[in-house]
């Protein structure tokens, strides 16, 4: 049976908020929590930017049910991999053993703006390669020396290991890192926006390399863009903090001022036409039910924004969760 997960959104709101938003997704029945991990928002007027490590924390201290989980945190080059097992054992200990440690190759947005050289996806994907070898043994209870192309380690070690065995997923857009997730990581990410084309370039991929390397097929967790609104006006203020998403420069741009320039000189209908739009219980169970359906995740997330976020967790977790978790039985 899927579990629910709301997503915590460090690009849009305060982490004191966020830790609010916890509290209440316990509250509404939420089984977990996707926490977001950002250096900069999308855009510099309406964006936030809190430290998501500093927020589990927080999240871990008010909350004690709920799992958390990073999505997603790069353990690439604001913070070594070491420094990312350092922090989920942390974590998962504050939380006596709700934490999960989800990955990803990141944005040059988070990564540039702090001065590093933003490679092609190759490097990327061989640094976490290397990445997830060093966090998943250390994880363990190694004691790891380390000498890769990218990372060395020497005699490190975690003497605040984790309550339990940490499951890293990694994030995928693409049949190749979600290989490297079949082989390496105990579950994938994925951002669903057709079903089909998930189950394609994500899903299939990842089970067939666990498969070629002897391994249990990954777990799977799903999210899906939603945008509630009453109407074209309320949805957009909704969105604004995520407008730069769908900024043409957005590989590129470290500034999200930039981002939220060039977002501005796009018609907004157009940006709201490539979201999905829900505003009633109803709205939401369709938008999420076809995901239940089609492609049996392990964690369903309901990543969405409104101008009345609370009201919104509310309502989702009082009136959309029981339709959810009756189509998953």
């Amino acid at each position: 049976m899927s579990k629910y997960y709301w997503f915590l959104e460090h690009e849009q709101f305060q982490p004191e908020v966020l830790v609010d938003h916890a509290r209440l997704a316990e509250e509404y029945g939420f089984d977990g929590l996707l926490v977001s991990e950002h250096f900069h928002p999308w855009v510099d007027d309406v964006g936030a930017g809190g430290f998501a490590f500093a927020t589990l924390g927080a999240i871990a201290a008010v909350t004690s049910k709920i799992e958390l989980m990073t999505a997603v945190t790069t353990p690439l080059w604001r913070y070594h991999p070491a420094v990312v097992a350092q922090a989920a054992a942390t974590i998962d200990r504050l939380s006596h053993g709700r934490f999960s440690l989800g990955v990803g190759t990141g944005e040059n947005i988070n990564e540039g703006s702090l001065g590093y050289v933003f490679p092609a996806y190759s490097e990327r994907a061989a640094r976490m390669r290397e990445a997830l070898e060093i966090m998943r043994r250390l994880l363990d209870g190694e004691k790891l020396s380390y000498h890769g192309t990218y990372y060395q380690t020497k005699a490190a070690k975690l003497y605040s290991p984790p309550h339990h065995s940490i499951p890293i997923y990694l994030a995928a857009g693409g049949p190749k890192s979600a290989a490297l997730a079949g082989e390496l990581a105990e579950g994938v990410i994925v951002s669903v926006k057709d079903n089909a084309e998930a189950l394609a370039k994500v899903l299939a991929p990842a089970a067939a390399a666990a498969a070629e390397n002897n391994r249990s097929a990954p777990l799977v967790a799903t999210t899906h863009w939603t945008v509630r609104g009453s109407s074209d006006e309320e949805a957009w203020e909704a969105l604004k903090p995520w407008r730069g998403l769908r900024a043409p420069n957005r590989l590129k741009a470290v500034d999200p001022a930039e981002l939220a320039a060039e977002a501005d000189g796009i018609d907004r209908h157009e940006i709201l036409s490539r979201y999905t739009r829900v505003q009633t219980a109803a709205d939401y169970a369709g938008a999420y039910g076809g995901i239940v359906k089609d492609l049996s995740p392990d964690i369903v997330g309901i990543q969405t924004t409104s101008v009345r976020q609370e009201e919104t967790i509310k309502m989702v977790g009082k009136d959309v969760l029981p339709k959810l978790r009756a189509m998953s039985k």
